[in-house]
């Protein structure tokens, strides 16, 4: 436990006080055999980026709601992160039509079109790319508007430990909450600093979130996400996901 974290914000923070350069974020597609790896570094300029696209040009402050629909992916910790950072209040598979900010993958743009206000779509490819033929109708497409924004972020109104930070399954967590059950979670799952937790869970409950993102956050630790390798085209057999936590370095284990 850090005793500078007081928000989810304050987590990325430490990762980059502690081991910028680090591996941070792994993320395989077992459907594509796309792997991607974030350093500290690299995770915060994206989070930058995003967190200046919501102050900026979606006119996100806080207190704002922003309807998360996007698998566990790199690019889902990117927002979730910078909805922390600028105090928007994240809502995973909210309802669209509650919130002033839709975020969306490929898979959810007809239930994101219920959103009144802002709609970014994420074509969800290697290596963040466009989508191939623009972007659908009436969104914006996040791999262009994104690329042009500042690379220092700072909140115009930053959130409060009191303030709300997530939603998820029903449950809105502040952001003291939030990091009180993130170290929680990482004591639960045995994690200290320097650790590396491969991850197959999904992130549309707390447990599979905390596992694939705040609980190794919040310990010091790193994570490799493969959420499609446990079922679907892209699924690994014991020997394949031995053979990933051996190259990977794996230490920990989240089913």
């Amino acid at each position: 436990m850090n005793s500078s974290e007081h928000t989810p914000a304050d987590l990325l923070r430490s990762a980059l006080a502690g081991d910028p350069g680090r591996p941070l974020v792994t993320y395989y597609d077992d459907t594509t055999g796309e792997r991607v790896e974030l350093s500290a570094t690299t995770l915060a300029n994206w989070v930058a980026k995003t967190g200046n696209l919501l102050q900026d040009e979606l006119g996100a402050e806080r207190g704002s709601r922003l309807a998360l629909l996007l698998p566990a992916h790199w690019q889902t910790a990117v927002w979730v992160l910078a909805c922390a950072a600028t105090g928007v209040v994240t809502d995973i598979g909210g309802d669209p039509a509650e919130a002033e900010i839709v975020v969306t993958g490929p898979g959810t743009l007809e239930e994101a079109r219920a959103c009144l206000g802002e709609r970014i779509a994420l074509g969800l490819r290697p290596l963040g790319a466009r989508f191939p033929q623009g972007p659908p109708a009436g969104f914006t497409d996040y791999a262009v508007a994104v690329p042009g924004q500042g690379d220092a972020f700072t909140a115009y109104d930053p959130p409060e430990p009191a303030d709300p930070a997530l939603t998820i399954g029903g449950r809105t967590f502040s952001g003291a909450a939030l990091l009180e059950r993130a170290r929680a979670d990482a004591a639960g799952l045995g994690l200290s600093a320097g650790d590396r937790l491969l991850s197959l869970r999904g992130w549309d409950t707390w447990d599979g979130l905390s596992a694939g993102l705040f609980a190794p956050l919040a310990a010091g630790a790193s994570v490799v996400l493969c959420p499609n390798a446990a079922q679907g085209p892209g699924r690994l057999d014991e020997a394949a996901l031995a053979a990933r936590r051996t190259s990977e370095g794996v230490t920990h284990f989240a089913d």
